[in-house]
């Protein structure tokens, strides 16, 4: 008997530490339901969609957003110990800059095109807060993609056109309109939108509640 599956749509950044925290809790969920009814897929939503699109140097950016370092420094307190409690890696120190998402986010769709989306996902979120790689890079996405399987040569000739531009500016715009303004969002079966870094138990819940009404 096959499974009917329920979506779960997922926006999302890849610079945006709470959705690398929220995705790790949401894969801890999964993981312990195996044959959960989800199809997951990953939209575009830009914390900055004014950078410049050469990104910019992550100490000033952060004092400019936070009001100086030491407001950096509490904002991303929080950040660092539910990174921790995930069992994530997050290294400020080898992350210098903050930079444009865009490109990061068409690489997303190609991926989806191909289904590994799942897989570009973490690759950039590994890059960026791990590696502390500047992800706005057509030679670092590149890199990436030919890492999770696809063709890096391909990936690397539509970075460098205006391929898909338009319609990530556009979803991006739309899920605004929605009334999106923080990520990560998560809206099941397109009517209940979950907002924040949920712990792997309410996902686990919503998981069953499913279930049940899918035998009812």
């Amino acid at each position: 008997m096959t499974q009917t599956t329920v979506q779960l749509d997922i926006l999302s950044d890849p610079i945006c530490p709470w959705c690398y925290i929220g995705k790790a809790h949401l894969d801890k969920a999964l993981a312990a339901v195996p044959d959960h009814p989800l199809a997951l897929q990953w939209h575009p939503f830009q914390l900055n969609p004014d950078m410049p699109r050469e990104g910019m140097d992550r100490r000033a950016y952060l004092e400019a957003k936070f009001g100086g370092q030491e407001g950096a420094v509490r904002a991303y307190a929080p950040v660092a110990e539910h990174a921790k409690a995930a069992g994530l890696t997050i290294n400020f120190e080898a992350m210098q800059r903050t930079p444009n998402t865009l490109d990061a986010h068409r690489l997303i769709h190609w991926a989806g095109i191909e289904s590994k989306q799942q897989a570009a996902v973490d690759a950039l979120f590994a890059a960026y807060f791990v590696e502390g790689r500047d992800i706005g890079q057509a030679e670092v996405l590149a890199d990436l993609a030919d890492g999770i399987g696809m063709d890096a040569s391909v990936v690397l000739r539509l970075l460098n056109s205006e391929s898909d531009i338009d319609d990530i500016r556009a979803r991006d715009a739309q899920a605004r309109e929605m009334g999106v303004s923080s990520v990560p969002t998560y809206i099941v079966a397109g009517k209940h939108a979950v907002p924040g870094a949920q712990p792997p138990e309410l996902w686990q819940k919503v998981i069953a509640e499913i279930r049940d009404q899918m035998t009812d």
